[in-house]
């Protein structure tokens, strides 16, 4: 969604950006272009092979770049110690589709791989040992929130009985348990009976809704300093988010309406953009994506 982030970011020339999931480096590469050799941006991910090539990509855009290795709910402290003024800020809390499309980092059910689905490679907490250590409650319920999945507690039965005679340690295992769950189902499922699941665990793998709030707080936090002259946003900046699931909008789109709400922001997009046909067509992935974005306001 590069033309619409430019729309509602409108770049300037010397400006700086920070760019909370900096992947790599797509947005804040053109990005770059358009703020110059004047300006800057600043990246965050958590993917180290991420971080090293936005690095690259982003220099020969021929602004000053700096990328760290560090989730996004920890770059507002780290901005606040090192004296940044931004004034836009993107997070696009997809994931690159070199993750997506490397069987050995376990997120996608297409191909075989380890059951793995962590962002940072060197968190703790796999897939694997979500799936083979926790309870039928806990997971049915994981799967049930996280997912939306309607045959969450089927699912959570059917993964335990497997897993008493195998422990479920492969994408294709995993998948197929789903299945089985599915039943006939799955011959008139719309999308692949495993989508939810593999979604679900996902997101609990990386405490992605946690972080998410976790990282609206500061947000607020940054908004509010900015108004008053002070902290690592300047008044005026604009904040873009593109998310690609309902649970992550739904989080997005209530914290910014609490910040217009109260005066400290006004919309810059009144209803979530979505990517064109043309996109789409070159990547279906964007088809579930959706940007929103504010401005922060002067006080009154």
């Amino acid at each position: 969604m590069v033309e619409q982030v430019l729309d509602v970011l409108a770049p300037q020339s010397g400006e700086t950006l920070v760019d909370l999931t900096i992947g790599r480096g797509g947005h804040s590469g053109v990005i770059g272009r358009r703020v110059g050799t004047g300006g800057r941006v600043i990246g965050f991910d958590l993917d180290t092979a991420n971080v090293d090539f936005a690095q690259a990509r982003v220099a020969a855009s021929g602004c000053r770049v700096q990328t760290h290795h560090a989730n996004f709910v920890d770059a507002p402290a780290m901005l606040r110690g090192d004296g940044v003024r931004a004034d836009m800020v993107l997070a696009d809390l997809g994931f690159a589709s070199t993750q997506m499309d490397d069987p050995r980092r376990g997120f996608s059910f297409r191909a075989e791989g380890p059951l793995d689905m962590r962002l940072d490679p060197t968190a703790a907490v796999t897939a694997e040992q979500v799936i083979n250590e926790s309870g039928e409650r806990d997971l049915a319920d994981l799967i049930f929130r996280y997912g939306e999945e309607p045959l969450a507690r089927k699912i959570a039965r059917e993964i335990v009985a497997e897993r008493t005679r195998l422990p479920i340690s492969t994408t294709q295992h995993l998948a197929e348990v789903v299945r089985k769950a599915y039943g006939n189902r799955a011959r008139h499922s719309r999308m692949h009976p495993a989508t939810k699941t593999f979604m679900a665990l996902r997101i609990a793998v990386n405490d992605e809704l946690a972080r998410l709030e976790g990282l609206w707080d500061e947000l607020e936090r940054a908004v509010d300093e900015a108004r008053r002259g002070s902290g690592w946003l300047n008044a005026g900046a604009r904040l873009a988010f593109i998310s690609f699931h309902s649970l992550e909008d739904r989080i997005i789109k209530q914290r910014m309406a609490a910040l217009t709400k109260r005066g400290a922001a006004q919309r810059i997009t009144r209803k979530p953009q979505i990517a064109g046909e043309e996109e789409t067509a070159l990547n279906p992935r964007a088809r579930s994506a959706k940007l929103r974005a504010i401005r922060i306001t002067p006080p009154d």
